[in-house]
């Protein structure tokens, strides 16, 4: 097979934009033989950003040769080739133009996108860009966005796609190349695959299972069946430990010097490790703030796994996001595995959905019903090719695209439909092989929103416990309410609905009355009954789901009418209250009303459908259909429920509002009903229950005191509670500088607003100059971010430094800070996910601005009923709920910038009100000790660029 590899750089990406550099490489059985480049003169000019990016510019390509003489050239090196290219269909929409414009005819040969393979064939991958995935291969790219650097980087990145072909277990090529032959849109990919399985099954040794994998109903897995593995610590077996934790410590001590030369014992850490210790030997409660480089994962987990190995009772660790759980489990558990004096057991459980149900997954590939065939494909041969590599089956694993989540959503775990013993999966399960495994061990590491769906659970998912560790405690009260609160949204009605009924073309119950109408003779009479049952549920749904529509649509209005800008990225918000009522709320009632009657007729019919239907279901081969259907209905009743609980309001203790993004509107609509007060629910479950619950955070202190976060987990009163403050490792007086520019505008009004828009646009552009970019600039506005967003860029183009917009480049926050790291010259602007949960180490970010105090709108539903509760007990909201919240939030935002011991920036501060206030004092001492100055606006680039020289 020959291929050629080939990538342009070129003007821009409109058909009118022209080719300005050629990299073209010759692959032949599978080694390099040719290559071929060359600049481009172009007949328009070459935008600055373009030279910016690829360092070509029209000196480059002065005496570079035309596009006629470059494709007569470059014409006969496709001849009988097959084309690859990264993201092919760009380079291809621009050869064919170019051919056609030099008078050849079009490119005709297979042409294919390495993106694909790498989807595909390496699933682990997190980034599919080309600089990310050639460092993901320790390919050497040396000069990116060049067209002849850029088709060498392919090429090597394509040959190791070839080799993994060639590696893959006969039977997942043998169902990559069946799921893709189904598909005229993939011919070229099933082209490929068709040539090299044909190739594989001629070899002598084509019959033979590879070793070190489990085959079962048609598929490769990587493990085998859960229980079978041999114990780290035999059942039953006592593990001699020192009656006291200090000389335990003292041990693990000793074997962690022995494996790294580097090791420095932190006070900070060594006294957490204690104080935890201490509380669960003595069945207190903790809250304990571990500042950044303490080592607080380590200094919960070594005394955790010690109580749970010593006293044969698991202790529960769990964190707020999925990314923590994940560290914990690839870095932290490991490196405890080399360094711990005893074998012990340690367990990763998420929530059901977050793996795969091997039932559901091979129901979709055998059947091939995909919502959006070509994406859904792309993914199901993602998938197969995991399963062959994945001992965990877990989402986080998986590196999906586009539409891939919700093809998983179709294909995860569920309660409702699964199986239990009776399905053919079951010992193969990942959900219940890590069950089996949480079971089973000494510390189980787990997330909050588990930990909440196992109390709405009556505590059937996880194993009991009395000892548990909160890591990233401040968030605990705000994802308590939103798990004992109740949440819908316009998709997840929608897609229960279309889940059983789309369309006469898809919808489990159109599939379900296919298979009915094809029942042998026995049943044909009643098969008749049980269609125009189904037939007549159909018409509910329909009438549901019209009814539905008209109900978002009001609602999204009445939420445009009267918003907050208070949600993430410009969300619009509304709070639903007694005073305040929609005009059309009754009409709004009344649309309600049928909806829940449709659907309630129709999950009704379908109930007893499904009765009648479990008497054939194991010849006609129905059982498990009719589960997955069963489990549709229970998420319908679930769905509408949850819309009935928010348009009646009949509990005064919940708050209620609607939430949109103006860009997508009535698609993007979510009705919240939260309880107001949920620390009488953290004290029942947890406070009252447990023998000991240790919160810790890097954040739970305001002005030194724990006060604030006491009061709001009901702790205030507790005499069972001991708190401590541990002081970060860092030397923040020298590595971070604060500077408050004191006579920067304040916002007063609109038109004050413009006026710090404008100031603010010069100042950044100015300090950006001078750091080189490497800035993160924090907001607390949306629409503030917006205004700032196309000004700043266009004043730091011209010095090369890019601008990278939250909500404008990118949704996701992920790719936006791989962005910003690999650019090296770049000023990144993000709202309220991005003071927190952002790291980025190293020189990367030189520079943090926090344009205002992050205050939450006093307007936001939530913060808007607590005041609404303090007021009534003659309190003050601002100081008693407000402020608090904004130092903790403030906190988080200043740790984005000092990760490691050894890196060193400077944070501005561009709110005056943290010196000109009474409560600013409450931010700046709550900080861990940098150097703070204040000074004219004036003075402060200046006095930047003498502080980094000083510190080299």
């Amino acid at each position: 097979m020959k291929f050629a590899v080939m990538d342009f750089e070129t003007t821009g990406g409109q058909a009118e934009d022209q080719i300005i550099q050629v990299g073209l490489v010759i692959i032949e059985d599978e080694r390099i033989t040719q290559r071929y480049s060359t600049y481009v003169k172009p007949t328009i000019p070459i935008p600055p950003f373009i030279t910016g990016l690829t360092g070509i510019d029209a000196e480059t390509v002065a005496d570079a040769p035309d596009l006629e003489q470059v494709i007569m050239e470059l014409q006969p090196l496709l001849h009988e080739s097959a084309l690859v290219a990264h993201n092919v269909g760009f380079d291809l929409a621009f050869l064919q133009r170019a051919l056609d414009s030099s008078g050849y005819m079009p490119f005709s040969g297979p042409v294919l996108d390495s993106i694909d393979f790498l989807r595909i064939l390496f699933p682990f991958i997190e980034s599919l860009q080309l600089n990310h995935v050639s460092h993901y291969f320790k390919i050497d790219h040396i000069r990116p966005h060049q067209a002849d650097s850029d088709a060498e980087v392919t090429a090597e990145i394509w040959l190791r796609c070839l080799t993994k072909l060639r590696e893959l277990p006969l039977l997942t090529l043998q169902r990559l190349t069946a799921l893709f032959e189904q598909d005229y849109t993939h011919r070229d990919l099933a082209w490929l695959l068709r040539t090299i399985l044909d190739e594989r099954e001629a070899a002598p040794d084509a019959d033979e299972e590879a070793e070190g994998f489990t085959y079962h109903r048609q598929f490769v897995l990587k493990v085998g069946d859960w229980g079978d593995e041999a114990p780290v610590r035999p059942a039953g077996e006592h593990t001699q430990l020192e009656e006291d934790f200090e000389p335990f410590y003292e041990r693990i001590k000793h074997l962690w010097k022995q494996r790294d030369a580097y090791y420095e014992e932190r006070d900070a850490q060594k006294q957490m490790l204690e104080e935890v210790s201490a509380s669960f030997h003595e069945q207190k409660h903790l809250m304990i703030e571990a500042g950044t480089g303490t080592g607080k994962s380590l200094g919960y987990l070594i005394p955790s796994l010690y109580h749970g190995i010593r006293d044969e009772e698991p202790v529960l660790v769990s964190t707020h996001t999925i990314n923590l759980q994940e560290q914990l489990r690839t870095r932290d558990v490991p490196l405890l595995q080399d360094i711990f004096p005893v074998p012990f057991r340690a367990a990763v459980l998420k929530g059901r959905s977050h793996y795969l149900c091997l039932r559901k997954f091979e129901n979709k590939v055998n059947t091939s019903e995909f919502e959006y065939p070509k994406e859904d494909r792309i993914t199901a041969g993602q998938m197969i090719v995991w399963l062959s590599e994945t001992e965990h089956g877990d989402e986080e694993e998986l590196h999906i695209h586009g539409r891939g989540a919700e093809f998983w959503r179709s294909v995860s775990s569920d309660a409702e439909s699964c199986m239990n013993r009776a399905c053919p999966w079951f010992k193969k399960c990942f959900y219940h092989r890590a069950r089996h495994t949480a079971n089973q061990a000494d510390v189980i590491i787990t997330n909050h929103s588990l930990l909440f769906t196992d109390i709405r659970a009556d505590h059937r998912l996880l194993p009991m416990y009395n000892r548990l560790v909160i890591d990233e405690a401040h968030h605990l009260e705000e994802v308590a309410s939103k798990h004992m609160g109740i949440e819908a949204s316009y998709l997840s009605v929608t897609n229960s609905i279309w889940r059983l009924y789309k369309d006469a073309n898809s919808g489990q119950l159109t599939v379900l009355r296919s298979r009915l109408m094809n029942l042998p003779g026995e049943w044909s009479e009643k098969a008749g009954d049980w269609i125009s049952s189904l037939d007549r549920s159909f018409e509910a749904l329909i009438e549901a789901k019209q009814q539905w529509d008209h109900l978002a649509e009001a609602l999204n209005q009445c939420l445009e009418a009267r918003v907050s800008d208070a949600g993430e990225a410009g969300q619009l918000v509304r709070r639903i209250k007694d005073e305040e009522m929609p005009a059309q709320w009754e009409d709004m009632l009344k649309l309600e009303e049928n909806i829940y009657t449709q659907l309630d007729h129709a999950s009704s019919r379908l109930d007893r459908l499904f009765q009648e239907l479990k008497d054939i279901q194991e010849t006609a081969d129905l059982k498990s259909m009719l589960t997955d259907l069963a489990g549709g209905v229970k998420e319908l009743n679930r769905q509408k429920d949850a819309v009935r609980f928010f348009m009646k309001r009949t509990d005064k203790n919940y708050v209620y509002w609607l939430e949109a993004n103006p860009q997508f509107r009535m698609r993007s609509l979510h009705l919240f009903s939260v309880p107001v007060d949920v620390s009488p629910l953290l004290k029942k479950y947890f406070f009252d229950e447990k023998e000991s619950v240790v919160l810790t955070s890097a954040t739970l202190s305001v002005n030194k005191s724990f006060d604030y976060t006491k009061s709001q987990l009901g702790l205030a009163a507790s005499t069972k509670l001991n708190s401590v403050q541990l002081q970060s490792p860092f030397n923040y007086r020298q590595q971070a500088l604060v500077v408050i520019p004191r006579d920067f505008p304040a916002i007063r009004g609109r038109m004050g607003e413009e006026i710090f828009v404008e100031k603010l646009i010069a100042s950044l552009a100015e300090v950006a100059r001078e750091t080189r970019g490497r800035m993160l600039v924090l907001f607390t506005s949306y629409r503030m971010l917006k205004s700032v967003y196309p000004e700043l860029k266009e004043k730091l183009s011209e010095a090369g430094i890019q601008v990278l917009g939250q909500g404008i480049d990118s949704f996701n926050r992920s790719k936006l800070t791989k962005s910003f790291q690999e650019n090296g010259a770049a000023v990144l602007l993000g709202t309220n996910s991005f003071w927190e949960g952002v790291d980025i180490p190293g020189e990367a970010l030189t520079c943090l601005a926090i344009v205002r105090l992050p205050f939450q709108p006093p307007n936001h539903p939530v913060s808007e009923a607590k005041m609404d509760e303090l007021k009534k007990n003659n309190q003050n909201p601002f100081m008693k709920l407000s402020v608090p919240q904004a130092v903790i939030r403030f906190k988080q935002g200043f740790g984005r910038l000092v990760r490691r011991a050894s890196d060193k920036g400077i944070v501005i501060l561009y709110d005056t009100r943290v010196i000109e206030t009474q409560y600013g004092k409450h931010f700046l001492y709550s900080l861990p000790g940098p150097k703070i100055e204040h000074m004219s606006t004036q003075q402060m680039v200046p006095r930047i660029k003498q502080w980094m020289e000083e510190q080299g």
